[in-house]
């Protein structure tokens, strides 16, 4: 596979795949992809051989860097770093300047204005701010928050903005449901928590909907459910942000004394936005929520604490974090070693190199050389197709190996390698095609199958949404998967979609034992 190949292929999988969320994003990336995939067919009409590096230099600087820095003026404002936050967003909005983030380092100089105490001059900047078709609900809403003015937020989304129109600006929505708990209108805030995850969509973003989530679970006193929200989709808040949230879901349960310790240990630690917060929640009377929760808000907060802990078995995140994928690093340096070998021997594309390392070789392996469907598990043609095989591995086996253990993810990577080897080289000895095969492509597809296995078993036992989005997600993988094979003739779909099988198998019959176990 040539750079350009490579490239053709990247571009096309990463714009489809946000076209793909085109319910959930904001309408200025969805058109920075369709322009990037309109480019890159022009380009492959006009000048094929350099397709790939144009709408490669594009996707890079139009999608991946303003990606990457809002990701990180995401975490920046989650930890209230908002001076590096507005430093950073000053930059980036000149390569994203749609969707009114071109405003958004106003937006954070005034959170770090009110941060700083310049409470006054922080008002007057969300002020300017309000007429604006853009920003100005977001504006408005920050105004609100700074000042502790739950009443006024409440009654402005229910009476002039509507919760409708509130729910499109996230940043609105989180406003108004934390504003909910705040005054104690806890049935309100359950069923307005639920029609949020309907209009913002279950398969939107996860921090979002935790955030969510977490406001009605910690005024509700969850709080082991708050910590494992704080353990796994809102990792990235800060330490006191993480303790702030869980004194309150302590002071909604009943432990008013202790809940009233932390309060007062963090208001010598934090800003005067917190401080405000602080002060109007040890002001508030206590809420009997036996007495005040009806029937049907009852049943909505048993299934955020059912989905939460859902969260918390199938999030990629959470599972990441628990222990380190030590197996899968060790496979990475097998494939690296074998990579330096191939080069120190004669070069990765060398025929002779590589058939004298243990490449696939349908004739030879069943001729009794079958220790080559191992082997050629470990060989790779070019960087290219080290570096694509190498980072499946290290997404998808950190995953298995955490959730299924050490011995059950070697099982399948084993098998799946072997068996979409097996199956290769069966197919071209039916079909009378000579063919020469490296790439750990089929194990990888295994774990890809196995990953599918293990969401489609949370979806089916659990009924566990997490596990079905997180399935569609895969679904979704594979297709781009097989479109792409189709396209580039040096693919083995026949390997693909065997180790695929294989691995599905293998992770069905496992997990399921480790269920029963």
């Amino acid at each position: 596979m040539s750079v350009n190949t490579f490239l053709l292929q990247l571009v096309c999988f990463s714009c489809a795949l946000i076209l793909l969320q085109a319910r959930r994003i904001a309408r200025g990336w969805i058109l920075v992809s369709g322009g990037i995939l309109l480019v890159l067919v022009g380009v492959m009409v006009l000048a094929p051989a350099i397709a790939g590096w144009v709408s490669g230099g594009l996707w890079a600087a139009l999608i991946v860097v303003p990606l990457t820095g809002y990701a990180m003026i995401g975490r920046l404002v989650a930890q209230e770093r908002f001076r590096q936050a507005r430093k950073l967003a000053s930059w980036v909005r000149w390569l994203h300047p749609l969707d009114g983030l071109f405003e958004y380092p106003d937006m954070l100089r005034g959170l770090e204005l009110g941060q700083r105490g310049k409470m006054d001059e922080a008002i007057r900047l969300f002020e300017q701010h309000q007429a604006k078709t853009t920003i100005g609900n977001t504006a408005r809403a920050l105004l609100y928050r700074m000042g502790a003015r739950w009443e006024d937020a409440i009654a402005w989304v229910q009476q002039t903005l509507s919760e409708r129109v509130a729910f499109k600006d996230i940043s609105v929505a989180l406003i108004y449901l934390r504003s909910l708990g705040e005054v104690g209108d806890l049935n309100e805030l359950l069923h307005a928590v639920e029609r949020f995850e309907h209009q913002f969509g279950r398969w939107g973003d996860i921090a979002s909907l935790s955030l969510g989530r977490m406001f009605a679970l910690a005024f509700c006193g969850q709080t082991e459910e708050v910590r494992q929200l704080f353990e796994g989709p809102l990792s990235n808040y800060s330490d006191l942000t993480r303790q702030y949230w869980l004194a309150t879901a302590e002071w909604a349960a009943g432990n008013r004394a202790f809940a009233h310790q932390q309060f007062l240990s963090l208001q010598q630690q934090v800003d005067p936005l917190q401080n405000a917060a602080i002060a109007w929640r040890l002001s508030q009377p206590p809420i009997d929520l036996d007495q005040v929760l009806d029937l049907s808000s009852r049943k909505i907060l048993i299934r955020l604490r059912v989905e939460t802990g859902q969260e918390t078995h199938y999030s990629l995140r959470r599972v990441f974090r628990c222990r380190k994928p030590y197996v899968t690093y060790l496979l990475i340096t097998a494939n690296l070693f074998m990579f330096g070998w191939e080069i120190a021997s004669g070069g990765s594309d060398n025929p002779e190199t590589l058939y004298g390392l243990g490449a696939l070789v349908p004739e030879v392996v069943f001729a009794g050389e079958w220790w080559r469907v191992v082997t050629a598990n470990f060989l790779h043609l070019n960087f290219l197709h080290l570096l694509a095989n190498m980072l499946g591995l290290y997404i998808l086996g950190r995953f298995v190996e955490t959730a299924l253990g050490v011995g059950r993810f070697l099982l399948i990577y084993g098998f799946s390698g072997v068996g979409a080897m097996l199956t290769v080289a069966i197919v071209a000895m039916v079909a009378e095609t000579p063919i020469f095969v490296v790439g750990a492509s089929g194990a990888v597809m295994g774990l890809l199958g196995a990953m599918g296995a293990i969401f489609l078993h949370g979806w089916q036992r659990e009924k566990a949404q997490v596990a079905g989005r997180q399935l569609l997600w895969l679904l979704a993988l594979i297709g781009l998967q097989i479109i792409s094979d189709l396209l580039i003739p040096e693919s083995s779909l026949v390997g693909h979609l065997s180790g695929l099988s294989f691995g599905f198998v293998a992770g069905y019959l496992l997990s399921y034992r480790l269920k029963q176990s």
